[in-house]
């Protein structure tokens, strides 16, 4: 008893998620009260096509005088012929615009979603993306939302339709002939049974088999963002596997749901052909015992046919409502995720100064996923505006840390970071992130041409202002040898270019922003060594009047900044000039002895 209640507040809980639907929705209503009245108005025209076949059997070929009754009157047998056409078109043009209606409402709907779950997740924080794939993503982008549009977008309209003639053929049936009509009522009773039964296991299955689905997608996604990797390793062949085997594991459970779903089919199509057939040997009956017209039996087998298809419709609509509330749950899921970074509600302004100076109070902090392990200890640092300081020390000093809290990808766990006086967390992060402009170690480039690459950093900025910031960052000396110059086009993730055209296009990026805080992380470690002293030139031409921030694992590229800040196990070890360290004996005098010659 208590696994029956458990299983129907699941049901429950799962048809709920589509109300989650209502808000994309309601903006078409309109759309949708439209194609309710067609929907009414096809139901009501095919409900009076097996009258008009009755009257055309019984006063057409069955040689009895048409008086006035009937539905059709006194027609000629002519008369009932176009009288039958003129319900066809009738009902064919309702279905031609119901059609229309709601597949417009359905890829409108689908859009819209599509859009909406793109926006809430670009808003997250990455610690967002330390749990969920990108693959994840973007199966619920186009999987689920793909069964959402085929619900919205004709199975709902195709089961009210069913729904109608269901209970209008009911009706109809009981009208006709009270004695067959109970006989069907309790055939269709039988039928419904194992429909409901059937349906629980489709519902489970569908949802199993978008995970499956989802979860080839993700190890797709992550490796196809890998190729030279794997293809450095000679790892094809076992990706390959890998992904075979995954998608195995999908058709596999993608082939347990239409075994199911087959076997339900085959069942429906059993019972109503069964009901059909009875119902029509004992009409048959009836007709020769005189109790019944040819006509009324032929009206009373068209109308159980109208009754059967509905069920037959709506068990297979059942079916896809039931994987639509998986695909629905997975897409609200991502839909109602809160970013675990958001800006202050009365969030203040800086001052328009130009300048940036920062402090760090006693900041702590520890990822969300290794909360464990403490990767920043109480880093006091104050930088002041125009300063250029670098962050030096050992991989995992947390170096990349500062960056990220700094950038509020991750809100300190204790003390606080100060931009301009103002604690970063009053800010809303346009407005901070408007402020910082970096170029980061593996740079980033879109498929789109160079000019527009470079007009990333500042999309308002005219050709002219990317053009010189591109020359600021030496990217002219390569942009020039390409077949369309600054309109051609750069390939997916840059691949049409080396990985110092790369971060060279990433720095131009960071110039044209012209951001008062300038985040450099390792901004010039995929330079050959003349490429770096052209880059080098650009930067030292970007800093000036910045306040800028450079990780630096090459040591000879900081050899000019103001002030090194040493760290190690996310703590500051060592602070001072460049000269001053080298002549200490701490960890910078040992990392520089193993680059320089000493």
């Amino acid at each position: 008893m208590s696994n029956s209640k458990s299983t129907q507040a699941n049901s429950t809980r799962r048809i709920s998620f589509l109300k989650g639907l209502w808000p994309f929705i309601r903006p078409y209503r309109g759309r949708m009260i439209l194609a309710f009245f067609l929907l009414c108005l096809g139901s009501a025209t095919i409900l009076l096509v097996p009258l008009a076949f009755r009257d055309l059997i019984d006063f057409g070929f069955g040689g009895r005088q048409n008086t006035g009754g009937g539905l059709l009157g006194s027609l000629s047998l002519n008369g009932h012929f176009l009288a039958l056409f003129g319900l066809a078109s009738l009902w064919a043009l309702t279905i031609a615009a119901r059609y229309y209606t709601v597949s417009w409402v359905g890829e409108r709907v689908t859009a819209d979603l599509r859009s909406a779950v793109y926006a809430r997740v670009l808003t997250q924080s990455p610690q967002f993306f330390e749990t969920l794939q990108t693959g994840e993503v973007l199966s619920r982008l186009t999987g689920d939302t793909t069964l959402i549009q085929t619900v919205v977008g004709s199975s709902i309209s195709m089961g009210l339709r069913s729904l109608f003639q269901f209970i209008g053929g009911m009706v109809m049936l009981a009208v006709t002939s009270l004695y067959l009509f109970s006989l069907n009522l309790g055939l269709m009773a039988l039928l419904i049974l194992p429909i409901m039964a059937i349906g629980r296991k489709v519902k489970k299955l569908s949802r199993e088999s978008q995970d499956k689905i989802a979860d080839a997608s993700a190890l797709a996604g992550e490796i196809l963002n890998a190729v030279p990797t794997v293809q450095a390793y000679t790892q094809e062949q076992r990706e390959i596997n890998r992904f075979a085997d995954r998608a195995e594991v999908s058709f596999i459970t993608a082939i347990r749901r239409s075994r199911v779903r087959a076997a339900l089919t085959a069942i429906i199509i059993m019972a109503v052909m069964g009901s059909i057939i009875f119902v029509l040997w004992i009409g048959a009956n009836l007709v020769n015992a005189g109790t019944m017209t040819g006509g009324q039996l032929a009206s009373f087998v068209l109308y159980a046919t109208l009754v059967a298809g509905g069920v037959s419709t709506m068990a297979e609509v059942w079916g896809d409502v039931m994987r639509a509330t998986g695909a629905t749950e997975r897409l609200l899921e991502l839909l109602h995720a809160k970013p675990a970074i958001v800006g202050a509600d009365s969030a203040q302004l800086l001052p328009q100064t130009g300048k940036a100076e920062i402090q760090f109070d006693k900041v702590s902090f520890r990822y969300p996923s290794r909360l464990q392990t403490t990767a920043l200890d109480k880093i006091t640092l104050d930088i002041a505006a125009g300063e250029s300081v670098a962050l030096v020390g050992p991989s995992g000093a947390g170096k990349t840390t500062l960056f990220q809290l700094l950038l509020r990808f991750y809100d300190v766990t204790d003390g606080s970071i100060r931009f301009n006086g103002q604690d970063i967390r009053e800010l809303s992060l346009h407005e901070l992130r408007g402020k910082i402009a970096i170029v980061p170690q593996d740079s980033v480039i879109f498929s789109a041409n160079a000019l527009e690459n470079i007009r990333y950093g500042r999309p308002e900025a005219s050709d002219e202002e990317a053009i010189a910031a591109a020359k600021s960052a030496q990217v002219e000396e390569f942009i020039n040898r390409l077949p369309d110059g600054y309109q051609t086009f750069l390939g997916e993730r840059g691949t049409r270019l080396s990985g110092g055209q790369r971060q060279r296009i990433a720095i131009a990026r960071a110039i044209l922003k012209n951001a008062p805080l300038l985040l450099l992380d390792e901004a010039t470690s995929a330079l050959d060594a003349e490429s770096e002293i052209l880059v080098q030139e650009g930067l030292n031409a970007a800093m000036q009047g910045r306040t800028t921030i450079i990780i630096a694992h090459r040591l000879a590229t900081v050899k000019k900044v103001d002030r090194i800040i040493v760290m190690d196990e996310g703590r500051i070890v060592e602070m001072g000039s460049p000269e001053d360290l080298r002549n200490q004996s701490g960890l910078y005098a040992r990392l520089a002895s193993l680059q320089f010659d000493v």
